[in-house]
């Protein structure tokens, strides 16, 4: 979630061009190397499972369908696991997610039950977020590795880790934010307008904050003048 094109901080002057020819690699791959390096991630942890969910579920029944894709989530990462390669955090917080709407769609459902899984979903990732923000790496700082390789030493600059808590608790308030609301409208309006206004905001919400996501990032990389040179 992270578009921040940054290089690796160097001195003024014709030491600067010196240090930069000779460290061809401290900026930033282009964008559709950042996009064949986290678009699988993404496909991993959201949709695979979301096709195998609905595949199950045209066959058999919810239940099943919803442990089909859970069983997908724990494979995977028990495939990292016996192979020691690093969990993407992406894969960990769908995994969480999914466990949490599985442990509710196994219950005795009702409409309520079935559509306060997403409050409770976005109210566990918020708090993933926000208790992330008092520890050395933030988890935006962890899910910027799954949709950009981050050159060496980038990520230890104070401008670069400040965006990373910030951009945190940016998505700490968003998910904490559309978790009371939602289960505010589900508990007081009908069904008809919870659906509409759902449909509206889950949408609304995560786009607007990825809009505020790539500005942050962009105006930081031009303040710590870490933006990468247009090729001429």
């Amino acid at each position: 979630m992270i578009f921040l094109t940054v290089a690796e901080s160097t001195p003024d002057g014709p030491a600067a061009t010196a240090v930069e020819s000779a460290e061809p690699d401290a900026r930033l791959p282009r964008p559709m190397m950042i996009v064949r390096h986290g678009l699988p991630h993404l496909v991993e942890a959201t949709v695979i499972p979301a096709v195998l969910f609905l595949v199950v579920l045209h066959f058999s029944s919810f239940t099943l369908a919803a442990l089909a894709a859970l069983v997908w989530e724990y494979a995977a990462v028990s495939r990292r696991v016996a192979m020691r390669r690093r969990i993407p955090a992406l894969l960990v917080l769908s995994s969480i997610g999914l466990t949490v709407r599985t442990a509710v769609a196994i219950m005795n459902g009702s409409a309520f039950i079935y559509f306060l899984q997403p409050v409770i979903v976005a109210g566990v990732v918020g708090l993933m977020f926000l208790l992330s923000a008092l520890s050395p790496r933030p988890l935006v700082h962890r899910l910027a590795r799954d949709f950009c390789p981050l050159p060496h030493g980038v990520t230890g600059r104070p401008g670069v880790r400040r965006l990373f808590l910030g951009l945190t608790l940016l998505w700490a308030a968003v998910n904490l934010g559309n978790s009371a609301f939602t289960y505010w409208l589900l508990t007081s309006q009908t069904t008809e307008v919870f659906v509409a206004v759902r449909g509206i905001t889950s949408t609304a919400l995560p786009v607007t904050a990825t809009l505020i996501t790539i500005a942050w990032s962009w105006r930081v990389a031009g303040q710590e003048g870490l933006r990468a040179t247009p090729a001429v």
